[in-house]
């Protein structure tokens, strides 16, 4: 059985008197789950990482960071919003 990948965006915006509301819609609309304060999870078909940056990079300036990873297996603790299907570590 092959694993699914999921996908983790993280962002720093540098700019912050800017509207970054086109940001937050593309990632609502795509289904995903704000984790912690800039780091959301993105369900999104498998090898993707490259389409999903190239999505998200025209929603922020040129000067703001922007990293999507594709991943199979995480670990996580006091998350702001639970990730769909895993089971958060107990503390």
């Amino acid at each position: 059985m092959a694993t699914v990948p999921h996908y983790f965006v993280s962002y720093d915006l540098r700019k912050p008197m800017r509207n970054y509301q086109p940001l937050y819609e593309a990632l609502l609309g795509l289904g995903a789950v704000r984790v912690l304060d800039s780091l959301w999870y993105v369900p999104y078909p498998p090898n993707s990482a490259g389409a999903l940056f190239d999505y998200f990079r025209s929603c922020i300036d040129a000067d703001d960071g922007l990293i999507v990873c594709e991943s199979i297996d995480w670990v996580s603790a006091g998350l702001d919003n639970a990730i769909p299907g895993s089971v958060p570590r107990a503390a």
